[in-house]
């Protein structure tokens, strides 16, 4: 029953035995009755005041029941004191080549302790940019369910053979082309490391075909690392030999369900790319050694990328510069004058593609129509670079000296700051520093959100300093306001702003600005 129900009973049992006992050694009167009535009444009320909170206890309706030793569990604190984080360390008066450090993205996350350099072009992913990639694969996930896509995983390795069946392999060694990564195993079997699958995933599919054309359209996704043979890998992790990468292969019966789908893939991206906060364009691109008949790419605006993007100001067409012959030719759709182009450079980050035949026919994946014939598939590919959009964001959005993220990929949204070790505050401060994180979990976008900086080592200010570097979108500071008149100072990175607030205040502000929605991105579409 619990040590919290011993006064009820003893309470209760004295009145009940002196209620019972009562009548026989008091002597008889008017007021007899009276008084055993009260007194047994008032005994029967306190069992039941017990029983109605003993039921309360065990029934799930109404409220569990907490054995006197139970302790509520929730998730451990996220303290900075316990990351692991290894900077960048540079010695004294020491100098960095330029082709070292390429881009302001990679110095930032190198800085910061986010990535570290592996070797040429590959790098360790460490635990705070870790969380910002899974971040986005959650979002990806999200808008490819939405479409009815599926997840699965393809092997890393691919036979050289199904590459030579495709044509992007000739049967002669000079036919390698120069990017591709390839390894020769035991058997003197020749093993690709794919930069994209699509004679795999076509394999698949051919190995149980033909099937009806009912289980169409299909539509299947993989997140897995890819890899390159960059000459020169630059960039950091906008150009590297190994990256993660999301596609999406799909299969459709005929080419005008193809193309419905190119469109619903397409639509999925634009509001994926929209979640994510950073200002993107939409442009025609070459299908290249892809093939294929139609062709899109998705890019961030940015002076760092490889991309030159053309936009008519006239008709409103985006197109890669790679589809003009020339910069200077007239706009294809409306004939414009060279000086109704527009140019600026941009980050590829996703391209989509319709391959019709080009790899179901070499490999045999079909389908049988209404009629019992068999029919060769149509077939979509639709890649994005994950690692790519987590770097070209950081590239895009922050200044020189601080990472500044969209708040979807932050690796945590909210970081409290608590006072600096031997200062009087500091004892005083550690009630608030658990309720503000206890309370911070309940505000909306908070919850696994929060991160504590606990380095109390170090003053407030620098504290501060490093959670602007990492770009933190929200930082909440514990100083001697908060323990003498409950006054929090917090720090907007995404409004600049900085304001003291109450404790109240202080949560539902924060909460505010996480909800706030800012209005998505154009999406530029080609004519």
């Amino acid at each position: 029953m619990g040590a919290s129900a011993l006064p009820i009973i003893i309470f209760s049992a004295i009145f009940g035995v002196v209620g019972i006992v009562l009548p026989i050694v008091a002597p008889k009167g008017p007021n007899r009755g009276i008084v055993q009535c009260v007194l047994i009444l008032t005994a029967a009320t306190c069992w039941l005041f017990w029983l109605c909170c003993y039921m309360a206890q065990m029934n799930p309706l109404i409220g569990p029941k907490l054995h006197q030793n139970t302790i509520l569990i929730m998730a451990p604190m996220q303290r900075a004191s316990k990351l692991f984080q290894p900077a960048l360390i540079i010695p004294k008066n020491a100098t960095i080549k330029s082709q070292d450090i390429t881009s302001k993205s990679q110095r930032l996350m190198l800085e910061q302790g986010l990535i570290r350099q592996a070797g040429n072009g590959t790098f360790y992913l460490l635990p705070l940019l870790q969380r910002s990639l899974q971040k986005a694969i959650n979002l990806i996930d999200r808008h490819m369910e939405m479409i009815g896509a599926q997840r699965l995983t393809l092997p890393l390795l691919t036979s050289a053979e199904l590459w030579k069946k495709s044509g992007r392999l000739a049967s002669s060694d000079g036919g390698k082309p120069t990017e591709l990564l390839q390894t020769t195993d035991r058997h003197g079997k020749v093993q690709i490391l794919g930069p994209t699958h699509e004679e795999s995933i076509t394999s698949l599919v051919a190995a149980i075909a033909p099937v009806t054309y009912r289980q169409f359209p299909l539509r299947l996704y993989q997140i897995s690392t890819k890899f390159r043979d960059e000459m020169k890998p630059r960039f950091g992790l906008m150009r590297a030999k190994e990256f993660l990468m999301k596609d999406l292969y799909t299969f459709d019966v005929d080419r005008a369900r193809c193309q419905e789908t190119y469109e619903e893939v397409n639509a999925a991206y634009g509001k994926l790319f929209a979640a994510i906060g950073i200002p993107f364009v939409k442009v025609a691109g070459d299908c290249g050694t892809m093939g294929g008949s139609l062709s899109h790419e998705y890019h961030f605006p940015s002076e760092v990328g490889e991309d030159q993007l053309i936009h008519c100001t006239r008709c409103g067409m985006h197109s890669n510069a790679e589809l003009f012959a020339t910069l200077s030719q007239r706009c294809k759709n409306c004939a414009g004058q060279e000086e109704a182009l527009e140019r600026q450079a941009g980050i590829e980050v996703a391209h989509a593609f319709i391959l019709e035949d080009r790899y179901t026919k070499a490999l045999g994946a079909a389908c049988l129509q209404p009629n019992g014939k068999p029919s060769t598939l149509q077939m979509g590919c639709y890649g994005i670079g994950v690692t790519r959009l987590i770097a070209a964001s950081v590239e895009v959005l922050s200044s020189e000296k601080e990472i500044r993220w969209p708040a979807a990929l932050a690796p945590y949204r909210v970081c409290i700051i608590t006072p600096k070790a031997g200062s009087k505050e500091e004892s005083e401060a550690s009630p608030f520093v658990a309720q503000l994180y206890r309370d911070l979990q309940k505000v909306n976008h908070c919850a696994g959100e929060v991160i504590v900086d606990d380095r109390s080592q170090f003053t407030i200010g620098k504290r501060l300093l490093d959670a602007r570097k990492m770009g933190y979108p929200i930082v909440v500071i514990l100083g001697s306001k908060a323990v003498s008149e409950q006054v929090f100072e917090l720090h907007s990175l995404t409004l600049g702003t900085e304001l003291n607030l109450p404790y109240t205040d202080t949560l539902a502000t924060i909460g505010a600005i996480l909800s706030s929605a800012e209005p998505p991105p154009r999406i530029a579409q080609e004519l």
